[in-house]
C-alpha cells in the first residue's frame, strides 16, 4: 500500500511520520476488509488497494490498479451515491453505501463501503478512500426476512405476535386487523380478549403450555368476535419462540388464526342440501312402501269397521242385554283407532320436512319402531326379524328421524336382497351393543352376499344393482351417520351373508 493519507492535523517529525505511515500500511495490508484509493473522477479509477481484494473480488492488486471502479458496479446500483438512494447513509463526512459489485468470475457480491473524499486546501477533491466489506450473507438474510415479511403481510391467515409475559399483541398482519376489526373504539390488544373466558382457560392456556414444551401446537379453537360483521374465526396454530439468552424461557408466541366464515357458510349450505336430499329420500321410501303401509293401516280400520257393524247390528236386533259387551266393543274400537293413528303419526313424523333436531335417543327403540314400517312387507316375503339388542344401552345424541332413516334403508336393503332368493327361512338379524364408548348397530342377512367389485362402489352416489333404484340410499345413509360423528360400513363374504354396521359416539347435549 503506497502513500496512505496522513490524517493528523499536527505536523510530525520525519522519522515519527514514517513510523506512523508504516503502521497504517501494516494495518491496511493485514485487514480482511478491502481498503482502496480511487480518483475523484466519475470513472472512480483504482489508485491503490490492499491484498484483501483478491479473496473478496478475485483480482490481484496489479490487475485492478488503473482500471475503472465504476465499471464493476451492478447497473442498478452504479448511481446510488449520486442519487442518494435508500442504501446510502451520511454521517460526519463519511458516506456508507450498500451495493452489488462484480467479482472477477462474473457474479456479484454485496459490499458495504464507507468512503471519505480527500480534498486540498482549496476544497478540490483529490481522491476517495474506501473501506469495503462483504455483506452478502447479511443481505441475503435481510432479503429473506423482507420476503417473509411480505408473505406474512399478504397471508390470508391471521398472524399475530404475542408477548409471553403479559399476552399482549406486538404485531397483527393485515388479515388479522381486518378480521379483528382493529378500527373499533376498544380494539383487542391482549390474547384473552379473543376468547370466551371459560374457553380461554380450558383450551387456549393448555395450547400455550403445550407449545411452550413442544415448540408448537395445532388445533382449532373458536374465537369470539364482537363486531357486527358476523365473521367466524379460529385459532389454528401456536408457535413458541425462546429467548436467545435463556433457551428455557419463552420470549413470545406466533399465533396463526383463520377466518372460517366461508367454510362455515358452506357447511351450513351443505347441511341444508343434505337435509333436502334426505327428506326426498324419505318421501321416496314411503312411496315405495305405500302398498304395505296401506295394508298396515287397513288392518285396524277393518277391525274398527267390523266391531262397529257388529255392535250396530246387535243394537238393531235388540241382542245386547249386557252393557258390558258394548263397552268392550268400544274399547276394542278405541284400541284399533289408536293403532291406526300411531301408524299415521309415525309416517307423518318420518316424512315431515324439519330442521335437524338433536336429542337423546334410545337406539333399541328406534330399531323396533322402524321394523313396524316393514312388518307387512317382510311378512309377504316370509322374512323374519330377529332382535339381539343389548339391554340398558346408554342414549346416543342425534336426530331421531335421520337415524331411523338410516335404519329403514338398511332394513329395506336386506329385505330386497332376499327377493331373488327362494329360501323359506329368510332372517334379518339386528344387533346392538356398546363398544369403546360407541353404540354399534349391525344388520345381518343371508341373502347371497355382495360381490367384491360391487363392494368398492357400494356407497357411491347413484350406484345401484336394483332395476328401478336411484342408488342414493346408502350414500345418504353414510352421510347422515358421519354428520353424527359416526361411521357406516359393509362386510360380506361375497357368497352367503352381508352385514351393514354403523356406530355412533356417546355424546352429551353440550357437545
Amino acid at each position: 500500500m503506497n502513500d496512505w493519507q496522513q490524517t493528523s492535523k499536527q505536523p510530525l517529525p520525519e522519522k515519527q511520520s514514517q513510523q506512523e505511515a508504516d503502521r497504517y500500511r501494516l494495518l491496511a495490508e493485514q485487514s480482511t476488509d478491502l481498503i482502496s484509493r480511487h480518483t475523484a473522477s466519475p470513472e472512480w479509477v483504482f489508485i491503490d488497494v490492499n491484498p484483501a481484494i483478491e479473496p473478496l473480488l478475485g483480482y490481484r492488486a496489479e490487475e485492478i490498479i488503473g482500471t475503472s471502479g465504476y465499471a464493476l458496479f451492478h447497473p442498478e446500483d452504479a448511481d446510488n451515491l449520486k442519487n442518494r438512494t435508500g442504501s446510502v447513509r451520511y454521517r460526519d463526512g463519511l458516506y456508507t453505501n450498500v451495493y452489488r459489485y462484480r467479482h472477477k468470475l462474473g457474479h456479484y457480491i454485496w459490499f458495504e463501503t464507507t468512503s471519505r473524499t480527500i480534498r486540498d486546501e482549496q476544497g478540490t477533491p483529490i481522491e476517495v478512500i474506501c473501506v469495503s466489506r462483504d455483506v452478502t450473507e447479511r443481505e441475503k438474510a435481510l432479503q429473506a426476512t423482507r420476503r417473509l415479511a411480505k408473505v406474512v403481510e399478504a397471508s390470508s391467515d391471521m398472524i399475530l405476535f404475542c408477548q409471553h409475559s403479559n399476552l399482549s399483541f406486538t404485531y397483527q398482519n393485515e388479515s388479522a386487523q381486518r378480521t379483528l376489526n382493529t378500527s373499533l373504539v376498544a380494539p383487542k390488544q391482549h390474547l384473552p380478549d379473543l376468547f370466551e373466558s371459560s374457553l380461554f382457560e380450558e383450551a387456549v392456556m393448555p395450547a400455550l403450555q403445550y407449545a411452550s414444551i413442544h415448540g408448537s401446537w395445532h388445533g382449532a379453537i373458536s374465537m369470539q368476535l364482537d363486531h357486527p360483521s358476523e365473521r367466524v374465526a379460529e385459532l389454528r396454530e401456536v408457535i413458541a419462540h425462546r429467548d436467545r439468552n435463556n433457551r428455557q424461557r419463552v420470549d413470545y408466541y406466533t399465533l396463526i388464526g383463520r377466518d372460517v366464515t366461508n367454510r362455515k357458510l358452506a357447511e351450513q349450505q351443505y347441511k341444508r342440501h343434505q337435509n333436502e336430499i334426505a327428506h326426498m329420500s324419505r318421501l321416496l321410501s314411503v312411496g315405495e312402501m305405500a302398498t304395505e303401509l296401506a295394508h298396515e293401516i287397513n288392518q285396524p280400520l277393518a277391525t274398527i269397521l267390523n266391531y262397529s257393524n257388529g255392535t250396530s247390528r246387535q243394537i238393531e236386533e235388540h241382542q245386547i242385554e249386557d252393557i258390558t259387551k258394548t263397552k268392550r266393543a268400544f274399547e276394542l274400537i278405541s284400541k284399533q283407532a289408536h293403532r291406526a293413528a300411531e301408524i299415521i303419526r309415525r309416517i307423518r313424523r318420518f316424512v315431515q320436512r324439519t330442521e335437524v333436531q338433536y336429542s337423546p335417543l334410545d337406539i333399541n327403540d328406534c330399531c323396533q319402531e322402524v321394523v313396524t314400517f316393514l312388518t307387512q312387507e317382510a311378512r309377504d316375503q316370509q322374512i323374519k326379524f330377529e332382535f339381539d339388542l343389548a339391554p340398558n344401552l346408554p342414549c346416543v345424541y342425534g336426530d331421531r328421524v335421520q337415524v331411523e332413516q338410516v335404519l329403514l334403508n338398511l332394513f329395506k336393503n336386506a329385505i330386497e336382497a332376499y327377493a331373488s332368493q327362494s329360501s323359506t327361512s329368510a332372517l334379518i338379524r339386528i344387533k346392538s351393543q356398546l363398544q369403546n364408548q360407541q353404540v354399534t348397530v349391525a344388520v345381518y342377512d343371508q341373502a347371497g352376499g355382495i360381490e367384491p367389485d360391487m363392494m368398492a362402489q357400494l356407497f357411491e352416489p347413484f350406484y345401484t344393482s336394483k332395476p328401478n333404484g336411484l342408488g342414493m340410499g346408502l350414500s345418504i345413509s353414510r352421510s347422515l351417520i358421519e354428520s353424527h360423528g359416526g361411521q357406516l360400513w359393509a362386510e360380506s363374504d361375497g357368497k352367503t351373508h352381508t352385514q351393514f354396521t354403523f356406530k355412533l359416539p356417546l355424546r352429551k347435549a353440550h357437545e
